[in-house]
């Protein structure tokens, strides 16, 4: 190995190193706790060292946010190839996001709850892009074969996304008084009564 590929190899290194650092930082102490100093003084290097290789906080977390949407359209993906029935698929879609949100609570905090750096989010994670194409091709699917056609799939992609993430949402609230199996019932009661609707 030449010198050139050492350095290479040994930036590398460097760069996972501080991701994982960064994510035991988020894991132990969340999200908004993050910093470059923290992760600085974590692996015991200056702060220009972590500059060098993300420019910013907000490039570890457009990294993370990457990582996130990645893992989400795997599962999505895996769930959707269960059925060939779309009303199915969109049910089966719910229970896999559901099921990420509940075992991934800090990806799904950083995907949907703190928001990504000011870029438009499929330009900067073309992941969530592929994320957003699982869940339209099935309700596209029913609404061509609905009653009302013209129903914009867009809208009801919207319409899905707001009941899983806002009932999400509810269930990551701490002291809620609502059991984690009345909030899966519920999910899939709202999915059952959207995907009718469709019809």
């Amino acid at each position: 190995m030449g010198i050139a590929e050492r350095k290479l190899k040994q930036k590398e290194e460097l760069k996972a190193r501080i991701l994982i650092t960064a994510w035991q930082l988020v894991k132990e102490e969340g999200w908004q706790s993050l910093s470059i100093r923290k992760i600085a003084d974590a692996i015991e290097y200056s702060v220009s060292v972590i500059y060098e290789h993300f420019g910013s906080k907000e490039a570890i977390l457009l990294e993370f946010g990457k990582e996130g949407f990645g893992l989400l359209a795997k599962k999505i993906l895996k769930a959707k190839e269960k059925s060939n029935d779309p009303a199915e698929q969109l049910k089966n879609i719910a229970n896999a996001y559901w099921n990420f949100a509940s075992t991934n609570k800090e990806y799904y905090q950083l995907m949907f709850g703190l928001g990504m750096p000011g870029c438009e989010l499929e330009k900067c994670i073309p992941e969530r892009a592929n994320f957003r194409k699982l869940i339209m091709e099935p309700i596209s699917e029913l609404i061509e074969k609905s009653k009302n056609p013209d129903i914009n799939p867009c809208l009801k992609y919207y319409t899905f996304w707001s009941i899983l993430h806002g009932l999400n949402s509810i269930k990551m609230m701490e002291n809620t008084g609502v059991s984690n199996e009345l909030n899966k019932m519920v999910m899939e009661d709202a999915i059952a009564g959207f995907i009718k609707n469709l019809g």
